[in-house]
C-alpha cells in the first residue's frame, strides 16, 4: 500500500488509515483504488474479527478533493463529466465493497467527517464520534448530491424527512441527534474513541464470526439499496455538468458565498 492509505493488524482487529492528513485526508481516486485494495487485504488475513478505519491528522476526511478533478480525466477519460456514470460506479463499487465486507467495520471519527468523507463511514457498520466532530453531507452547496451512496445510505438510516433535511441543506448534522437518529452508535471523547472502538471489537468478538457475518448480511439485504444507487448517479449526471457546480466549486475555492443561477 502506498502511503495514502495504510493497514495494520493489532491482534483481531485490521486497521485502515487514511493518511493524508496535510490535505485534511481529502480524497482522489488513488486514495479510493487503495482503499477498495485494503478491504481486499482485510478479507484474506485470519483471525481478524473487525475493521477499524480512521482519519490520520486533524479528521477523518474533508471530502472529495475537488482540485484532483484532473485525475478524473486520466482514469475515465476527457470527457468524463459528459458520461459521468462509469465515475460514480466506480466511486460506489468501492463503499459497496466496503458494506459487502464479510467482516464487521467500523468508522471511528474525528475533527471532521464531511460529504465523500463520511459516505465512506455510512458504508461502514458502526460509526463512532468524538465531541466535536462536523459530520455532514454539504453536496448541495456545491450544486451536486451525495453520489457514492450517501443518499441512499442515510436515508435507510433515519427515514425520507431527515434525509431530506440533511441533504437538501447540506447543513452539518449536530452529533447528539445523529446519535439519537441512528447515524451514530456512540459520542464519546476524543481521548476515548480509540478504546470505544476496541471495546466494540471485543463485543463482537465474544459471538461466532460466522453468525455475526451472516447477520450482517441478512440485515443489509432487508431493504435493497440498489435503485437508490442507480438514481444518485443519474442525478449526478445531471448536475456535474451545470453552471452552478462550477458556481460551487468556485466559491468553495475562493471561500466566497455562491451565485446560483439555477442552471
Amino acid at each position: 500500500m502506498t502511503s495514502f492509505i495504510q493497514t495494520q493488524k493489532r491482534e483481531n482487529i485490521f486497521e485502515i488509515i487514511l493518511n493524508r492528513p496535510e490535505k485534511r485526508n481529502a480524497i482522489t481516486w488513488s486514495m479510493m483504488m487503495e482503499l477498495d485494495a485494503a478491504i481486499d487485504e482485510a478479507e484474506k488475513i485470519a483471525d481478524v474479527r473487525a475493521v477499524l478505519m480512521r482519519g490520520e491528522g486533524t479528521g477523518f476526511s474533508a471530502g472529495i478533493d475537488v482540485t484532483s478533478f484532473a485525475e478524473s480525466s486520466a482514469h475515465f477519460g476527457e470527457n468524463w463529466r459528459d458520461n459521468l456514470f462509469p465515475l460514480t460506479a466506480a466511486y460506489q463499487s468501492v463503499t459497496n465493497k466496503i458494506e459487502h465486507c464479510s467482516l464487521p467495520t467500523i468508522a471511528l471519527l474525528h475533527g471532521y467527517c464531511l460529504g465523500l468523507g463520511f459516505e465512506i463511514a455510512l458504508a461502514c457498520d458502526f460509526r463512532i464520534a468524538a465531541e466535536g466532530t462536523k459530520i455532514g453531507l454539504p453536496e448541495t452547496r456545491l450544486g451536486i448530491i451525495p453520489d457514492v451512496g450517501g443518499t441512499t445510505r442515510l436515508t435507510r438510516l433515519v427515514g425520507v424527512a431527515r434525509a431530506k433535511e440533511y441533504i437538501m441543506t447540506g447543513k452539518t448534522i449536530n452529533l447528539h441527534d445523529a446519535e439519537r437518529f441512528s447515524i451514530l452508535n456512540a459520542v464519546v471523547s476524543e481521548d476515548e474513541l480509540s478504546a470505544k472502538g476496541k471495546l466494540m471489537v471485543n463485543e463482537l468478538a465474544q459471538a461466532a464470526p460466522l453468525a455475526v457475518s451472516y447477520a450482517k448480511r441478512v440485515i443489509d439485504n432487508i431493504g435493497d439499496s440498489q435503485r437508490g444507487l442507480q438514481l444518485e448517479g443519474w442525478a449526478q449526471s445531471i448536475l456535474i455538468r451545470t453552471q452552478d457546480f462550477e458556481a460551487g466549486i468556485e466559491a468553495m475555492l475562493t471561500k466566497q458565498a455562491p451565485k446560483w443561477k439555477g442552471k
